[in-house]
C-alpha cells in the first residue's frame, strides 16, 4: 500500500502543524495533562484517517479485452435506462458506482481506448445516491472511444462530502484499461454509460473493487 500523490501535500502540511502543536505543548506545558494527550491522541488520529482516505493498497489488475472492468472501488448503487444527450445522444444502460468514506477514492478506466470528449461541470453537493446527482451535482464527464469503435460515458460525481473532483483525461489521448482517470476527494460516484445490449456482470448492491472486478462485457460491434 502507498499514499496516492493527490494526497502528500496535504498530509505533508498536516504532520508539520500537529507535530509543531505537540512541540509548543511540551515546552510550554509541564507536565503534560490530560486534555494535552486527547488533543495529541485526536490530532495523529485524525491524520492516519486521513491518510487512509489517500491510500492506494496493492493489486493484481485483472485485464480482459472483452470485458469492462469496475472503475471505482464501492456498491453498485444504479442500474438503468437513461437516455443520455451530452455525449452519446441515445438511449443506455447506465451503471454507478457509489464510493463510500472509507473506500479506495482512485478512478481508473474500465477498458482500453481513446478519449473522445472531456468536461467539467459545476453543481450541487447532494448526496450521491440520490438519483438525480449525475446530472444536478459537480461532475466531469469522460467520453471514450473504444478500440471497436463502440462509445462509453464515465462521469465522476461529486457529493456531500466529495468537493473536488480530480480528472487526469484529455482528449485524444489513447489510455489503458486500469490506468488512472482521476481521483475524487473523500467519495462519491462513477457512472458508466453503455450501449443497451451490454451484459452485466454485476447487480444492485454488489461490492466492487477498481481496477480488479468485472462490470459489463459489450458485445462486439460488427463491420
Amino acid at each position: 500500500m502507498y499514499i496516492h500523490k493527490e494526497g502528500h501535500r496535504l498530509l505533508l502540511t498536516l504532520l508539520v502543524i500537529f507535530a509543531a502543536i505537540t512541540v509548543l505543548m511540551v515546552v510550554f506545558t509541564s507536565p503534560l495533562n490530560f486534555f494535552n494527550y486527547l488533543l495529541i491522541v485526536l490530532m495523529f488520529g485524525f491524520w492516519i484517517a486521513l491518510a487512509s482516505f489517500f491510500r492506494i493498497p496493492r493489486r493484481v489488475f485483472t485485464e480482459d479485452d472483452a470485458q469492462l472492468i469496475a472503475p471505482a472501488d464501492g456498491t453498485i448503487c444504479t442500474i438503468e435506462q437513461t437516455f443520455e444527450k451530452e455525449y452519446l445522444n441515445c438511449e443506455c444502460l447506465m451503471v454507478s458506482v457509489f464510493m463510500y468514506g472509507t473506500d479506495v477514492h482512485v478512478n481508473r478506466y474500465p477498458a482500453n481506448g481513446t478519449i473522445d470528449y472531456v468536461k467539467y461541470h459545476k453543481g450541487n453537493y447532494f448526496v450521491a445516491s440520490y438519483p438525480k446527482s449525475s446530472i444536478m451535482n459537480e461532475r466531469a464527464s469522460i467520453g471514450m472511444v473504444l478500440e471497436d469503435g463502440q462509445k462509453i460515458l464515465m462521469r465522476q460525481v461529486a457529493g456531500v462530502m466529495a468537493r473536488r473532483i480530480v480528472c487526469y483525461a484529455h482528449e485524444g489521448e489513447k489510455v489503458k484499461q486500469n490506468q488512472e482517470l482521476g481521483f475524487i476527494k473523500f467519495g462519491s460516484r462513477v457512472d458508466l454509460l453503455l450501449p443497451l445490449d451490454t451484459e452485466l456482470c454485476v447487480s444492485l448492491q454488489d461490492t466492487v473493487r477498481n481496477g480488479v472486478t468485472p462490470i459489463a462485457r459489450i458485445k462486439q460491434k460488427q463491420n
